[in-house]
This record gives structure tokens, sequence and C-alpha cells, in this order.
């Protein structure tokens, strides 16, 4: 973990972030002091506590412009000419912890920043402030050791054989409780978080030829996972921070695999599930029956989406693939049989598609809270895709748990759904997929990111290599995906542009959001296309290790860099869930090619791994076990060896154009596998390191002809372009004042 911290150059300040892993986080700015930003400094159960503090030394202010600031997973450090700042947080309880070493005078002092905190007065050896946004709450702060204490003018002094400050947030009794907590447990609170933090580095290890690349992926998995807390009786994933600190059932499912799945947090991933099922809406006559919440927070409940209940339903068959755990389908399957077959008995028209209000679907904006400023019809095709899913997925689970008549209701269904789907989604004339039907069953012809989704319901190859490339050249750009075509009437090419037009407007109608880089990464490396998908992914690596917040990515970003200026600005939230969880997913089971079965004791094994990777050593978690993958390649020959530990399973193997082939292997066995242009020869071997089989397969010349057909059709892929010019719709009017988000025009 301390290899991965990041010093900050200077002149530049970055964000960052800390959770305590239940409901208060720490937002930060590495080198800029008196930071102002709305949510700066420490929340705590959606309430703004203090926006930042100040320190001194023999009374002369200690200035963070001046420092050299690193930031690591567990703590960040400023070195000050004349004192060592050691910053960091604990899980659980509420306090942050301000370390003052190598000091070089008498006396150290705090100052709390912020018009959030009232009423300071002494109480004992501590100074107490209310918390104005949660008054019935104090913020205590003592020193580190018992010593004396001295306040005036705001400032709180103490002298330098302290160690620094402790700053706690409670009632009375609960801060002082932990304070004195504290001095007795802290290393051992200390030590316990960082252990956490490594232990999920050492069980995710990952090794290349590229150091930028095993340390963007080891901070996007290790800041993700701030947002993974415990809260409403179980886990969740907040949606992103600073503004999303609730439960959200959409991004949450779409996260689920890249955060728990794919890092092997399998007991939190069941957790999420079962906690999220309990708040499911069971009552028959309620107009949202069968849906599991979009938004669960500390004030209530809200159903207001469509898609968040197939995602659910998909999560839960997505956990059993990973883990074989198949007690919870048990458990589980009355919460996916009440989801089914409502949206089959109330949301489902007469071909079977799932219907919607029109900002029902993630592109979910409304101005006023009243008007969609992405309206999609009643017919997403993203949506259909979802609910064909998930009724294809639970017809799986019926068959596990022999409710055969379940199975065939919902397979029946999905079959149902497929075959009107080309049909109705399909401009054959044009080769293009629709974005959604209106209400009249007419198609939308606004080009947008969704239909790539919905790829495995064409059954045309060639339309959806067209559709893949054509979402890669009209929307992908190195910064990510775009929500709506350059030249469409609506695009809106910055997410604020306040002067303009209200942010909302903009918000699915131009604006980037990182998440949909997951699946158009996924469609190019499923055309044997990962060179190009890669340029992209390195792209999200630089943000996380030298742009905008430490280690993470953010929400959106622009969709055409401003004036003067090569890249886009940065927007939305700094740390989003889904942004980095797809960014994990797509490089598990896609680059990697992993991809676990355990319902049925397999896993698929497709490595698609890019011309700039020579080397690679990772493990994945997988059921019972571990499987370790080893990768070196020479020119044309390459050299793979797999190594698993758990019960064991058939790893299907499908690697490069060689022909497939299904391997079985035991406990703690390996499978070395060398190819050339020849051939592809597979050695097993049993956990005492005796081969027990091998095999010898050729080239196979059906995907010889496809991989040659892909190349070719892809070949000179680029990235989307902005076109700049003045004539924009969104850009033809000028607010003085600008607008506000109270805004109404």
């Amino acid at each position: 973990m301390d290899k991965l911290g990041i010093t900050i150059p200077g002149g530049q300040s970055r964000e960052y972030s800390y959770t305590d892993k239940n409901g208060g986080f720490y937002y930060g700015m590495t080198s800029i002091d008196d930071w102002g930003d709305w949510y700066a400094g420490w929340n705590i159960y959606a309430k703004r506590i203090f926006a930042d503090y100040r320190l001194h030394v023999d009374g002369e202010r200690l200035y963070r412009k001046d420092a050299r600031t690193s930031v690591y997973p567990d703590r960040l450090i400023r070195h000050y000419g004349k004192a060592v700042e050691t910053f960091s947080l604990v899980d659980e309880p509420k306090l942050l912890y301000v370390r003052m070493d190598s000091v070089q005078g008498k006396h150290i002092s705090l100052m709390l920043i912020g018009g959030n905190v009232v009423d300071a007065r002494k109480d004992g050896n501590s100074i107490l402030y209310t918390a104005k946004e949660s008054p019935e709450n104090v913020i205590r702060i003592a020193p580190v050791k018992e010593v004396g204490i001295e306040f005036a003018d705001s400032l709180i002094t103490v002298p330098t054989s302290s160690d620094g400050f402790l700053i706690a947030f409670g009632t009375e009794g609960e801060s002082r409780k932990v304070i004195e907590d504290f001095r007795q447990e802290g290393e051992k609170w200390l030590n316990t978080r960082s252990q956490r933090i490594q232990s999920l580095l050492d069980h995710n290890p990952l090794k290349t030829n590229q150091d930028s690349l095993d340390h963007a992926l080891a901070w996007i998995m290790l800041t993700n996972d701030q947002l993974i807390t415990h809260q409403h009786g179980g886990y969740g994933m907040y949606a992103g921070l600073p503004w999303f600190t609730d439960f959200w059932g959409r991004d949450m499912f779409i996260s689920m695999p890249g955060a728990v799945l794919c890092t092997g947090q399998f007991d939190t991933a069941r957790d999420i599930l079962a906690s999220f099922a309990r708040y499911q809406d069971t009552i028959s006559t309620s107009p949202t029956y069968g849906r599991v919440p979009n938004r669960l927070n500390l004030e209530g409940v809200l159903y207001n989406t469509t898609d968040g209940t197939p995602r659910f339903v998909m999560q839960v068959h997505d956990y059993l693939k990973y883990t074989g755990d198949t007690a919870f389908v048990k458990e589980i399957y009355p919460s996916v049989k009440i989801a089914t077959d409502a949206s089959l008995r109330l949301y489902t028209d007469e071909k079977g598609y799932l219907t919607h209000a029109g900002a029902d679907t993630w592109m979910d904006a409304k101005r006023q809270g009243r008007y969609p400023c992405s309206p999609r019809g009643n017919r997403a095709v993203d949506v259909q895709a979802l609910w064909y899913t998930q009724l294809m997925n639970a017809a799986d689970l019926a068959r596990y748990m022999n409710k055969e008549e379940d199975a065939l209701c919902w397979s029946k269904a999905a079959e149902h759904l497929r075959l009107s789907f080309e049909q109705d989604f399909v401009d054959t004339a044009t080769t293009f997929i629709y974005d959604h039907l209106n209400t009249d069953g007419s198609g939308d012809m606004q080009f947008r990111p969704n239909a790539i989704y919905a790829l495995d319901l064409i059954s045309d190859s060639d339309l959806k290599m067209h559709e893949t490339k054509e979402v890669w050249e009209r929307l992908v750009y190195p910064w990510g995906v775009s929500s709506l075509d350059q030249y469409d009437e609506q695009f809106h090419p910055y997410h604020e542009q306040w002067y303009r037009y209200h942010k909302d407007d903009a918000y699915h109608n131009g604006t980037i959001w990182l998440w949909n880089n997951g699946m158009a990464m996924q469609r190019m490396i499923e055309n044997g296309q990962q060179d190009i998908a890669y340029a992209l992914f390195k792209n999200m690596n630089r943000q996380a290790l030298a742009e905008g917040a430490v280690g993470s990515l953010s929400e959106n970003a622009d969709a055409w860099p401003r004036a003067g200026q090569t890249w886009v600005r940065r927007s939305g939230t700094f740390l989003q869930a889904w942004s980095n969880s797809e960014h994990i997913r797509v490089w598990n089971q896609y680059f990697l090619g992993i991809r676990p079965d355990m319902l049925n004791h397999s896993i698929t094994i497709d490595p698609k791994l890019p011309s700039d990777l020579k080397e690679v050593d990772a493990q994945i978690n997988v059921g019972d076990g571990t499987l370790r993958m080893v990768f070196s390649k020479n020119g044309a020959n390459g050299i793979y060896r797999y190594e698993w530990t758990g019960a064991p399973v058939s790893l299907k193997l499908n690697i490069d154009s060689y022909q497939a082939l299904e391997v079985p292997v035991s406990t703690n066995s390996s499978v070395n596998i060398k190819t050339d242009v020849v051939s592809l020869k597979v050695e097993v071997s049993d956990a005492s390191g005796k081969q027990i089989a091998n095999y010898t397969v050729e080239p196979d010349a059906a995907k010889l002809e496809k991989k040659q057909q892909q190349d070719a059709y892809f070949h000179n892929t680029h990235f989307a372009k902005p076109s700049y010019r003045e004539n924009l719709k969104s850009m033809s009017r000028y607010f003085d004042p600008p607008l506000t988000y109270q805004s109404v025009e």
C-alpha cells in the first residue's frame, strides 16, 4: 500500500476523500488553504460538519500551498517547513486523527474553518463546537495525549509533546468516549483499517509490464471501496461523493460486478442483495409493486426507476455465477419471483416490452422535478435488453429451484420479446437501432449510447459491428462516452454552462458519462479490437493517477474541451461508483477474459490482452478459490499459466483464434498453455505437479475468417472528434445573471 503514494507536484492541487465505511466522509484539497466547496471537509449522515482546519506552529501558520503533499489509500501526509502532518480516519467511529511530527517549535495549534460550527466552548481538556446542521451533536477537539490545552482567538493550542489532535463527533458523551477509546486503542484502530485496505490489495494482486496500469487499477479499486458502507441494517454503496451519499439501486447494481464480485467481496455482495430485497415493494396494490428501491436514504425509500429491478435480478444471478452459493438461491428466489411476475402482469405491453415513464431510465434528469430533460418514450432500448436478461436469469433460477412452471412462463416471455425486438427496434434501411419507441410505436432516431447494451438481442453480426463502430466514432471521445451525438439539435457541449442553459438540460444531452466506457470497450473487445479499447482504458488510468480526485474516476465530463484547452473539464461527482466499477469489470471480464459460471461449475477463459501488455500476473477470486493467471508474450509465441485453488471445475479455454477447448481441473491444479502460429498446446498438472493430461489444438478456420473480417471493418477506427460550430441551438441564448438550479425559463 505504501508504494501507491501519489505526491502532488508543486503548483498543483488535487481532491481527495476518505470514508469511515459507515456514514461519514472527508473531502479535501491537497494544496489549497481554506477550501470553500459546499461539501468541503467532514460530512456525516448527509450533514455538513465543518469545512476545513488550519494548523500553526508557535503561532506561525502552516500553508498547504508550501507543503509537499502525498496521498495514500489510508492517510494523507503534508511535509511543511516546520512540521509533518498525517491526516487519517478510522473505520466506523466518528473520529479524525491529525498527527503532528518533526515539529520545530514548542506549541501546535488547530483552528476549525467553516460556518457550520458554532457555540465554541471549553469542556475540561477539550474544546466543543455545536454542529449547525446536526445541533443535537457536538464536535470535540482534544490533544492526542492528555496534556494542557489553551483556547483563544479560535485557536486550540497544545504542547508539541501532544503529538497532534483528535476531532470527534457525536453527543457530548459519545464524543468524549471515542477520544478516550482512541487514546487506548488508537494504534489498533489505525492498523485494523490499514490491514483491511491492504487485504483487499493482497486478494487482488496485479503485476504487468506497465506500472501505471497496476497502480491505477489498485487505486480505483480502493477509492471505489470507500463507497461501500454499512447503513440501513446492511451493506450498500454510495452512488458517488460528495453528493450521492444514498444507496441508489440502479447505480449500485451496475457497480456490483466491478466493485464486489471481481474483487472477491462475496459476503458484502450477498448482504447488499439481501438488504435491498428487504425493501422491495411487496404491496400488491401499489403502483410500484415488485420494484426494489431506486433510492434508499435516511428519509425514506423511492422506487422511481424501471431499470433498477431488472439489474437487481441480474446481480443475483451474477453473484451466483461468481460464488456458486446455491443456498442463497432459496433465500432470494421469492424476491426474484415477485419482481418478475409483477413486471409481466403490470408493466409490459402486448409485445412483451417493459414500459416506463419518460424519465424512469438511467437518463432521469427532470427540471423542477417535473419535466424530463431527455424523455425516452415509454420503451427504451436498454431497458428492453435488461428486461430480457432478467427474464432469462429468473428462468435459470427457477429451473434450479425446480419451479418448472415459472421457468417456462419467463422463458416464453423472453422469447416473445426477442422475436419482436429486431422488427420494432431496427431500421434495416438505414442500419439504425432506435434509442427508444415512442408511445405511438414509432422509433426515435436520436443517436445515444444505449443501443450497445442491447446488441445481444441482435442476430446480424454485421449490424453489431456497425453499431459498435458508429458509437465509437460518434460518441466515444478520448475522455469518455457522450450521451448524445454532437450533431443532434439537443446537443449540449458542456455539462456546466449556466450562462447558456440549465445544467440538467445538458446532463444526458451531450455530457460524457464514464460508466458507459465499460460497455463501449466490451463491445470493441468482443470484436477482437482490444487495442482500440485499451486506448480509452489508458486515458482513464491517467485520470485516476494524475488528474482530478486522487485515485478515482469522475461521474461526468464535458463533451468538448473549453476554449484554449486540449482536454475536457471533469464534472459531476469526483468519485462515482459505476465509473470506477465498470473500469474494473471490463478489465477482469474482457481484457483478462475471466468469466465464472459456478452454478455450472465452469469458468470461461477468453483473454483479449492489448499489444502493449507483454507480461501479466493477476489473481481473480472465484467461488471458494482463486484463479491465478500468468501471461507472457514474445512475438507470435504466447505462454499462459492458470493456477486454480478451488473445488473441481471445467476451464473453457477460448484463446486467440485457436479451437475452443474445455479442460477439467481439480483443486490446486495448474494449466500451462503455449501458443505459436501452428498450434495451442495445453498441459494439466495436479496438486503434486504431476502432469495428468495434455491437449493440442489447431487454429479454428471460422475464427480466423471472422477475425480477418473484424480487423478489416475496424481498421482506422478513431475516437469521436469535437466539431466546433457557432450555430448550436443550446448555445444560442445568454443569461446574465446566470441561471441557477431554481431557474424557470
